[in-house]
């Protein structure tokens, strides 16, 4: 048997090459990376817009003392900065001896508004204001003041303050206040010894004379 019926053709060794910097799978690759990394700031600048707030852990009624295993915390995105500032933020100490003032159901944000010191003397009176009369941001733990308008002795238009930086306990919509009616009700957390303003607005209201402006 010759020598050359045993020999075997061997391949030529090939070295391998990295990818160069025109190479467009490299450049692929790169963009993948830094649209993660844009994504993910995304998400993580979006969560820190959050504010975290109390929120009812149960249904609570009127005149219960509140007590922290009352409320669970909360993460909520507020449209408005002053939004926030309606609610209780968790990162700040519960005051003691809060009682509410109006009922708040399971899951629903607390409002400073819906609470007063146990000792206070409020009492919440419905008046009936017509829609175009109270703001559109005006609701539940809103803070307004509350004005009567009317004529003076010769006719001239006239409009008294009655009650200033008092708090909103409900302010249902104008379909949800009175059946076959166009005034909406706005609840009001008043002091019960505040005996001439009580009067004035509860005359005011029956004749359609009340106007909320609301606080910031």
């Amino acid at each position: 048997m010759s020598r050359n019926s045993l020999s075997t053709d061997v391949p030529s060794a090939t070295r391998s090459r990295s990818p160069g910097w025109r190479d467009p799978r490299l450049w692929a690759g790169v963009a993948l990376v830094a649209g993660s990394v844009v994504a993910g700031s995304a998400v993580v600048g979006s969560a820190d817009e959050s504010t975290a707030v109390w929120a009812a852990a149960r249904d609570l009624s009127p005149g219960e003392v509140l007590h922290a295993d009352d409320l669970r915390a909360t993460r909520v995105r507020f449209g408005e900065d002053d939004d926030s500032e309606r609610y209780l933020p968790v990162s700040e100490t519960l005051p003691a001896e809060l009682t509410l003032l109006r009922g708040v159901g399971a899951g629903e944000l607390v409002a400073g508004a819906a609470l007063g010191d146990a000792s206070s003397d409020t009492v919440a009176v419905p008046v009936a204001v017509g829609p175009e009369h109270v703001p559109p941001g005006v609701g539940a733990g809103s803070r307004v003041d509350i004005w009567v308008v009317g004529e003076g002795a010769r006719g001239e238009p006239r409009a008294k303050a009655v009650l200033h930086d008092v708090a909103v306990l409900a302010a249902p919509s104008a379909a949800e206040s009175f059946a076959a009616s166009t005034s909406r009700q706005v609840v009001l957390s008043v002091p019960q010894d505040d005996e001439g303003s009580l009067a004035t607005l509860l005359a005011a209201s029956g004749e359609g004379l009340v106007r909320v402006v609301g606080r910031r």
